[in-house]
């Protein structure tokens, strides 16, 4: 049997055998470099610190995620350059009695030692056990993560549970937020951008940023997700569900958009292609992305669709590689040439919700649907780096949102609580409610907020903005509840980012009827 055929037999093999596709398989992936073993490398020290992460849940099959990086900020992670091999096993429990899945992976150091590991032929709507074990050092173990699969497409599902976060500034506080998130009773996160923020060291913050100004190699995007990722907070978190990940503008640079940087002026095209090229390559290494995700050059495909059952389709969406320019004003906001999404994705979504059979159906992206309006009386003052700079593309959404059941819209970015209603035209408050958004507030960045200050600023605008139905600005998170008559969603807020201990409380709560569009408080 040729070696192309024992890989297709071993996807049938029996439970205690890799059960790896081979598209993302590690062996198929390193075919280009042939592993030739060798002995053990000799590691600096203890490799797994990094943690561990899952993440992709379908009916049958997760992604494994995990990086040995002994040194973590150093260039390499303090890795030999060698190949690694690294084990890893899946169990149906906690003390891996019962283990239903292994195999091996071969970890690379031009992917920074990362592991990608798709795991096949699990059991639809379970929970599962996962750790790793590299070759040197004793065989020494990660910590143990847990995750679970998605029941199968379209079986009725009765119940769901997950969180929505975003924007974790490392400088600007700790990772409370993520602490009390990993102590909930979820199936699985959604991140909606700015994992990590690219901006330079600041000696006022609450956590200094590694380096001396803002990372723009390889081996400094490295080192600033290292940095993130090095939290225990964070690590508790990602141990304990799977993620659906998808990132914004701070993994790469401040409001980019496709080819354009923040200051244009200041980086020249092909610089900035280069550094989008080595920050998204860094995204990959840390997220628990599969192979198939892995970036070619600048290029990344990271919007794709989840099916809960038939209780949820999730749409999660790049609202950064295929834009246009954020316009400079109203007239370039409604520039009918103007996209948020580019063509492919916003055909892709679009027919992806029209063939929806889902009982709820979420779009999960980054940057604020509704208006936005941010001056009070008369005047108008529009963020244009958000769907208000992309107006027609924007009713197109609507339009698409507009035709399916249940829609809601579930936004990161904002580093604050927005619950509005999405309406045909904001303008006119008798138009018709078309679905809800559900933006949530930030897991650090901003440090800890000034509530008195952000009410006496927002509450005269939201008087003006009837789609509004409820703001505040403490930092915190989003939990959803969903079964087959309501959307519940809870917003969870913590005392401070300023230290390492704090309490978490609701501080409100939205509900979204089953065949009525829009939120309300509850």
């Amino acid at each position: 049997m040729d070696r192309r055929a024992f890989l297709r037999a071993a996807g049938g093999a029996v439970a205690g055998t890799a059960a790896v596709s081979l598209l993302d398989s590690p062996i198929a992936a390193a075919e280009a470099r042939p592993f030739r073993p060798s002995r053990p490398p000799v590691l600096p020290g203890p490799p797994f610190t990094l943690g561990v992460a899952s993440g992709e849940p379908t009916h049958n099959s997760v992604v494994l995620w995990t990086r040995l990086a002994p040194d973590p900020l150093v260039p390499a992670g303090g890795m030999p350059p060698d190949p690694v091999r690294v084990d890893w096993e899946v169990a149906a429990d906690e003390a891996f009695r019962r283990v239903v899945r292994r195999g091996r992976d071969v970890v690379l150091a031009d992917e920074a030692h990362s592991a990608h590991v798709q795991v096949n032929g699990l059991f639809a709507d379970s929970v599962y056990w996962y750790r790793f074990r590299v070759h040197g050092r004793g065989g020494e173990i990660s910590p143990v993560g847990r995750t679970r699969t998605a029941p199968r497409h379209r079986s009725r599902r009765r119940h769901l549970r997950f969180a929505t976060a975003s924007c974790q500034n490392f400088g600007d506080g700790y990772y409370t937020a993520h602490r009390a998130m990993s102590q909930e009773d979820l199936d699985f996160v959604v991140f909606l951008g700015d994992y990590i923020y690219e901006s330079r060291p600041n000696p006022l913050a609450v956590r200094l940023h590694e380096g001396d100004g803002e990372p723009v190699t390889l081996d400094r995007y490295r080192a600033r997700h290292a940095q993130y990722r090095g939290d225990a907070d964070l690590q508790a978190c990602h141990a304990a569900f799977p993620w659906i990940v998808t990132f914004d503008d701070h993994e790469v640079d401040n409001n980019w958009a496709d080819e354009i940087p923040q200051d244009p002026a200041v980086q020249p095209h092909d610089q900035f292609m280069a550094r989008r090229a080595v920050a998204l390559q860094a995204y990959w290494e840390h997220m628990p992305l599969s192979r198939r995700r892995k970036p070619v050059g600048p290029d990344i495909r990271v919007y794709r669709r989840f099916l809960w059952g038939d209780l949820l389709q999730l749409d999660v969406l790049d609202t950064r590689q295929y834009r246009t320019d954020q316009p400079a004003d109203l007239a370039g906001a409604n520039d009918p040439a103007a996209t948020m999404l580019g063509a492919e994705q916003e055909a892709w979504l679009a027919d992806g919700l029209s063939r929806s059979r889902a009982r709820w159906n979420c779009v999960a992206q980054q940057t604020m649907v509704a208006q936005n309006d941010r001056q009070a009386g008369p005047g108008e003052t529009f963020d244009f780096d958000n769907w208000d700079g992309y107006r027609v593309p924007r009713q197109r959404l609507l339009a698409d949102l507009g035709r399916v059941q249940n829609p809601v819209v579930v936004t990161g970015d904002r580093h604050a609580t927005w619950i509005c209603d999405l309406r045909q035209d904001f303008y006119d408050p008798a138009s018709a409610t078309v679905g809800a958004e559900l933006t949530g507030t930030s897991i650090a960045s901003g440090g800890d907020s000034d509530p008195a200050t952000f009410h006496a600023v927002y509450d005269p605008i939201m008087a003006e903005s009837p789609h509004w139905k409820f703001i505040d600005n403490q930092r915190g998170y989003l939990v959803c509840d969903l079964d087959r008559d309501r959307w519940l969603t809870d917003l969870r807020t913590v005392s401070t980012v300023r230290a390492p201990e704090a309490t978490v409380s609701t501080l409100a709560q939205f509900v979204t009827q089953a065949g009525v569009r829009g939120v309300a408080v509850a």
